[in-house]
């Protein structure tokens, strides 16, 4: 019996494999119930006494043997397989570059134009108080003018609200600051409607304000032809329309030639050969005075514009929705942008 076992440790010391199913066929010869170690402690029995102690050691040591080979193949079995999942052959992966996002291509080409002019950014909170984004732009209480722009309440009370336009930073920047004043305020704004091609419930603005001592109307078109062209091309016409808005007055609408049928009429322009792109006029002497600056010694203009539709100009996107929904497909036409 005792050469049995110096056998069958020598068989075990010998015996290597990777095929999980040849180690398996091995722990079951040795190790199963029908096994070879079960046969030897059956046998055990019948050895005289005397014998017991030296054969019972050699038998323990062939089962813990055993055991140790089973597990260590076992390991470089799942090692083996674990590293076969890959071709290392085969070159890496490639690493797709990200693109920006084409709100932001458009809001950065903005600040750099109107940086070229010496305007400095100004940012605020999106979560503002009534003063700040009516009552200091000249919107009494209950004017009708209010009701152009849904606005989000917060928690029902009507002082606290999610801003609609970005004109409630220039108001910050005027109530802690004296002329000359010259600042964009980029950012994100919130009004209640409904979401289609054409309108979405959250978008971004940029809005313009310059407060300096005899800055007219005509510094404000110098102003708009500047950025027209330099946004959309050197053949860029514009037209200034009148219009109403609280804070401002006089007011216009800016409309510039199509971008897609070069001002010769197209579905897209309405066959007017123009679009519009942006709200501006003379500061208000009321929202000067609002802000602790002297309307008889300063006067200014500003100005406003969504960039979404800015983007859309630049990009031909004829659906609003697309900037919001994060569509792999839509985003990846810009990594040729930087």
């Amino acid at each position: 019996m005792i050469e049995n076992i110096e056998q069958y440790l020598e068989e075990i010391e010998n015996f290597q494999s990777t095929d999980p199913e040849e180690i398996e066929a091995f722990r079951v010869k040795y190790l199963g119930r029908k096994g070879i170690l079960n046969s030897l402690f059956a046998e055990f029995k019948e050895i005289p006494n005397e014998e017991k102690p030296k054969v019972g050691k050699q038998i323990n040591e062939l089962k813990e043997k055993t055991q140790n080979k089973v597990n260590e193949l076992k390991s470089v079995s799942k090692k083996k397989k674990k590293t076969q999942e890959f071709d290392l052959t085969l070159p890496s992966y490639p690493f797709e570059t990200g693109s920006r996002h084409p709100i932001s291509l458009t809001r950065k080409k903005i600040i750099k134009i109107f940086s070229n002019l010496g305007f400095t950014i100004s940012e605020g909170p999106e979560m503002e108080d009534d003063w700040h984004v009516f009552s200091a732009l000249n919107f009494p209480e209950a004017h009708p003018a209010r009701d152009m722009q849904d606005t989000f309440f917060i928690d029902r009370n009507p002082d606290v609200l999610l801003r609609t336009h970005t004109s409630s930073v220039q108001v910050r920047v005027m109530k802690n600051s004296q002329p000359p004043i010259r600042t964009i305020s980029p950012g994100r704004v919130f009004r209640n409607e409904a979401i289609s091609a054409r309108a979405h419930c959250i978008f971004h603005q940029v809005e313009g304000l310059y407060v300096d001592k005899d800055v007219s109307f005509s510094d404000l078109k110098q102003t708009l032809i500047y950025f027209a062209k330099e946004m959309f091309g050197p053949d860029t016409e514009i037209r200034l329309r009148p219009s109403f808005f609280p804070f401002t007055e006089p007011s216009a609408e800016l409309d510039i030639s199509c971008t897609l049928c070069g001002g010769e009429g197209c579905n897209v322009c309405k066959y007017t050969g123009f679009l519009e792109i942006l709200g501006c006029g003379m500061v208000d002497p009321n929202v000067l005075e609002n802000c602790n600056i002297d309307s008889t010694k300063y006067t200014g203009f500003a100005f406003g514009m969504g960039i979404e539709r800015i983007a859309q100009l630049n990009y031909n996107v004829n659906d609003l929705r697309l900037y919001f929904e994060n569509d792999k497909r839509f985003l990846d036409q810009f990594k040729s942008e930087f």
